[in-house]
């Protein structure tokens, strides 16, 4: 059994699986962190707090059992300054994608890493431009329940892909873990070497 390299403090399927494409051993933490945008909070800062304040809560955790550094990230869909988050059922969903027809959209991912005092965070910022979709498939889509739990309605890696016209930046940030900035934060802290160990 590989040993973990770090702490998750996230339960995303998605992002264990973009840790696993890179091959890091994670521990998953549970953590609960409300993830409400505070008055006057751009959508920068507030995907940078929510990143920062997920890893420090897998830090302060129970479920913790050794120093191993705790990585939480947090993704929004951001609509001009709107942020988009995830919707609260299908019709949500519906109105959401209706809005990103047709329209350019930035996806901003945060990651941060903890251990004890030491924090870091890092932020990657992505414009996703969808073709122009019709009612139908946006209904279509949403019977799929795949944008049930996604912020912005949508996921990139799935059904999704169909509408996508261009993307510039990260695909892994839009999937919810942007892996260069988080492979620069994992190596600053010792917890990754490409390729492994040598020893």
């Amino acid at each position: 059994m590989t040993t973990p390299a770090i702490y998750l403090a996230s339960r995303s399927p998605r992002r264990g699986a973009l840790l696993q494409q890179i091959g890091v051993p994670f521990t998953p933490l549970a953590v609960d962190v409300p993830e409400t945008r505070q008055t006057k909070e751009t959508p920068e800062e507030f995907v940078h707090r929510l990143a920062l304040d997920k890893a420090r809560a897998g830090w302060k955790s129970p479920q913790r059992q050794d120093q191993l550094p705790v990585l939480g990230a947090d993704t929004a869909v951001v609509l001009e300054s709107q942020v988009l988050g995830k919707p609260a059922g299908p019709d949500e969903a519906v109105a959401m994608l209706t809005r990103l027809s047709g329209r350019s959209h930035r996806v901003l991912s945060g990651v941060a890493l903890v251990r004890g005092a030491r924090e870091a965070v890092r932020l990657s910022a992505s414009i996703v431009r969808f073709r122009a979709t019709t009612a139908a498939e946006r209904r279509g889509y949403c019977a799929t329940g795949e944008p049930l739990d996604k912020a912005g309605a949508y996921a990139i890696q799935g059904l999704a892909a169909a509408f996508v016209s261009r993307l510039e930046g990260s695909y892994s940030g839009v999937m919810g873990l942007p892996l260069y900035e988080t492979v620069e934060l994992l190596t600053a802290f010792g917890a990754f070497t490409l390729g492994g160990s040598d020893d």
